[in-house]
């Protein structure tokens, strides 16, 4: 066990998936953040544990040569938004690669899969069409830029090289308004203050602007001023919207919105095709790479005349237009009721009129729709991080498309998934990794599955007791999460421990199975230490 607040030399001889560098010191496991695969670093101890600890450089004794410098400002080194941008970019995607192929051979075992190479950019900055601004009012000095890594507090960005560059001068003119105004901030603490968040959207193609105010209520002083500012000096600037989020939590959006100038919408394009995007619609943050990954799901889908394609988890029907182009009919499922609207929009918009769209949750709709007699040969699924649900992924199987694309932005609920359907008649085919958000560590990533021929299966006899030993469902199983935390924390955590804390965090309500019927029982509490490791397996498998 290493003493906290001691130095200690350590060798980095990995790199985990959160970007941080695992390090060995006489064989115990340091991490530490910002260390890269192959460097020696001097490492000061922050969090000392049994098993593990974690620490922060104090100095780099022999630096990888694939360390470069931080083309941003060295003071935002703790934003949590580029954690791999001191390692290069060409490493970065080998990286990436590496992390779906890992997740679908130790969560899938899938070995035999053909994984392509991470699609990376020409140029990796200034690539985001969309920023999200925290603002808040610290020792008497508005802050506006983004969270510290793993904490709420705000690190003061006056650039960002991976935004839209028109965004800084936009935080600058907004800074402005705020201190001339004298505009109230919002403390989450107290939940009081009216001003939390600064949204901006830019059309890369259209050049359209939109900023967004995110508010306890409308209360903005002298605001055509700000309007006037934004007109003068932003280009393209066409529209100024107060949303209204009264309610105490993280998500940044509320559902009101109040148009102060123009409509409250923009125009931007994804190859030939047009979108129109509102303050609460989604839409890919990098639309260059955006039309690779979707040009990719076309391929993959190899839709040819007379083909017809579900789309689940459609979201404004983006990936469900570029089918259209060759599909005979697509039919497109999303949860999100203004999403759907805006689908049906963006398909009059193109002049599409092969789409029907379902408003619903998937895992109601599609079976559903399924049993009306809605038929597809070709499905494709976009799903959030936690992956699709088990009823989805029946009805795929029911339906018997040719193939299926699956689109991912979770390597690990992708490699669950993929599993799933393997087991019930599907192969996947290739996978291909597209970098949508360079120097970060997340990766989108688009899977081919076809439909094997049934004649040439062979037939498994699995015994009761290795039947029991299966979890059907769409989480990771108790298995899955103690090999996890023993492979990367070298802990041994039992299936109470999990239980309680995914009771903690609303995963499960019932009582656990090994609980004792004798009265006054003693039930041990998970130590923070296995706490902190399993909360880390239910995020690493999309859980929470």
């Amino acid at each position: 066990m290493l003493e906290k607040g001691k130095k200690y030399e350590c060798n980095i001889v990995d790199m985990g998936q959160n970007g941080v560098g695992i390090g060995k010191h006489d064989g115990f496991t340091v991490f530490v953040d910002g260390a890269l695969l192959g460097e020696t670093v001097d490492v000061k101890i922050t969090k000392s544990k049994k098993k593990y600890a974690e620490g922060v450089i104090s100095k780099v004794k022999e630096k990888s040569p694939h360390r470069v410098e931080r083309v941003c400002n060295p003071k935002y080194s703790q934003c949590g938004g580029c954690q791999i941008q001191e390692l290069d970019y060409e490493k970065q995607l080998e990286l990436k690669t590496n992390i779906v192929r890992e997740d679908l051979r130790r969560i899938g075992g899938l070995e035999d899969v053909e994984v392509l190479d991470a699609i990376g950019m020409e140029n990796p900055f200034r690539y985001r069409n969309k920023a999200q601004f925290p603002v808040r009012l610290e020792n008497g000095k508005v802050k506006i830029g983004f969270y510290k890594k793993k904490s709420h507090d705000i690190i003061d960005v006056d650039k960002c090289v991976i935004q839209d560059v028109k965004n800084d001068e936009i935080i600058e003119i907004i800074r402005d308004y705020i201190a001339e105004e004298n505009i109230s901030i919002y403390d989450e603490k107290s939940h009081s203050g009216v001003l939390r968040h600064i949204v901006t959207k830019c059309g890369f193609t259209s050049g359209q602007v939109m900023v967004v105010l995110v508010a306890t209520e409308d209360r903005f002083k002298n605001i055509d001023r700000l309007v006037g500012k934004l007109k003068e000096s932003i280009e393209g600037f066409n529209s100024l919207v107060v949303n209204i989020n009264k309610d105490r939590t993280n998500v940044i959006l509320g559902r009101k919105n109040i148009n102060k100038f123009g409509d409250g919408k923009i125009i931007d394009n994804i190859g030939d095709l047009k979108f129109e995007i509102s303050p609460l619609s989604f839409f890919q943050v990098n639309p260059v790479q955006t039309e690779i990954l979707y040009n990719k799901a076309l391929e993959f889908a190899d839709l040819k005349e007379g083909d017809r394609v579900f789309d689940i988890y459609c979201g404004i029907g983006s990936i469900s237009l570029f089918l259209a182009q060759k599909a005979e009919f697509v039919y497109g499922v999303e949860i999100v009721e203004d999403a759907i609207k805006d689908a049906r929009i963006n398909a009059k918009l193109n002049g599409m009129d092969n789409l029907e769209f379902f408003v619903g949750k998937a895992e109601e709709v599609v079976p559903e729709i399924y049993k009306q007699g809605k038929r597809a040969n070709v499905v494709v699924v976009d799903p959030p991080r936690k992956g699709c649900d088990e009823k989805v992924l029946d009805t795929i199987v029911e339906m018997e498309p040719e193939r299926v694309v699956y689109v991912s932005c979770n390597p690990s609920t992708l490699a669950r998934d993929l599993r799933y359907l393997e087991d019930r008649g599907y192969r996947c085919e290739k996978v291909q990794p597209v970098d949508l958000f360079a120097h970060s560590v997340h990766v989108e990533t688009v899977a081919l599955l076809s439909k094997l021929n049934t004649e040439h299966h062979s037939d498994i006899e699995i015994g009761e007791d290795e039947l029991s030993e299966i979890d059907f469902s769409k989480d990771a199983t108790y298995g899955e999460i103690k090999k996890y935390v023993l492979d990367k924390y070298g802990l041994k955590v039992s299936s109470l421990y999990i239980a309680q804390i995914k009771r903690k965090h609303g995963l499960i309500e019932r009582e656990n199975y090994n609980f004792s019927k004798k009265e006054n029982q003693r039930v041990p509490n998970c130590p923070e230490e296995k706490e902190k490791a399993i909360e880390d397996a239910l995020e690493h498998f999309g859980m929470i």
